[in-house]
């Protein structure tokens, strides 16, 4: 039996994102994912919780301290200011992906620039 990957999406978006927003910028991803994840403080906004029950999915939430932690490929501003990483999104992603996970490539930006997704993989067990 051939298993796949688990596919986390990372998600960084503005308090006042839709649930349109975060779709378009998972829908540039191209990735259909196994778990969300976001910031702590915003994995139970309504957008991010919408998005997780119409996917079928969870939400991991990721503590600060864990974003901090990782090694991101995007270096924002707006992210290294507000959450001390270069993309929230990216760090989301492989912070709830776990150990030996990796980036499919940077984030993509919803066309509104309220939202942005990242894709972590990590080989099945």
């Amino acid at each position: 039996m051939e298993r796949h990957p688990m596919i986390v999406a990372g998600f960084g978006f503005r308090q006042s994102a839709s649930v349109d927003s975060l779709r378009a910028a998972l829908n540039l991803t191209g990735m259909h994912p196994d778990l969300l994840a976001t910031v702590a403080s915003k994995a139970n906004s309504p957008a991010i919780r919408s998005l997780a029950q119409d996917l079928g999915v969870t939400i991991h939430a990721v503590a600060p301290s864990d974003l901090r932690a990782q090694t991101t490929l995007t270096q924002s501003t707006a992210a290294l200011a507000a959450h001390a990483t270069g993309s929230v999104a990216e760090a989301a992603a492989l912070s709830a992906a776990g150990s030996g996970a990796r980036l499919t490539g940077p984030r993509e930006i919803s066309p509104d620039r309220m939202a942005s997704c990242a894709i972590a993989e990590r080989d099945a067990p």
